[in-house]
């Protein structure tokens, strides 16, 4: 069976990018679609959880794959909260009230989710190796 590589075993500019650059792209997109698309917001809200189940999942452990989730998730409702301010148009989609309240919400998903994640990769190498 061929091993995933851990997120610590790819060059520097791809953990940059995978780890900093993807989750805050992400971010911003779905922030703008906020103001756009109530079902477009909430497709992106939900392929964000694949993403850091996922990204977790580039990690050894469920403690590892957490910290992931709290960089991802952060990165991830900033870009929300920017990109919405920048495009400026009312929100299709509930969102909490102030809207600040994004950030510590999607953080602990994204810590629950990268867990997960670390936690299905142990899982999967405990299997291989049995």
């Amino acid at each position: 069976m061929h091993r995933l590589p851990l997120l610590e075993e790819h060059p520097l500019p791809l953990q940059v990018f995978l780890a900093g650059v993807v989750p805050f792209a992400f971010g911003l997109l779905t922030g703008y679609l906020l103001g756009v698309s109530e079902g477009a917001y909430t497709i992106l809200s939900l392929l964000a959880v694949i993403g850091g189940i996922g990204a977790g999942f580039d990690h050894q452990g469920p403690g590892e794959g957490a910290k992931r989730g709290l960089l991802g998730g952060t990165l991830f409702s900033v870009g929300i909260l920017i990109a919405h301010e920048i495009h400026g148009a009312e929100a299709k989609a509930d969102i909490p009230h102030p809207a600040i309240l994004i950030v510590p919400i999607f953080v602990i998903l994204g810590v629950l989710f990268g867990a997960l994640g670390g936690w299905l990769r142990d899982r999967a190498t405990a299997k291989a190796a049995a």
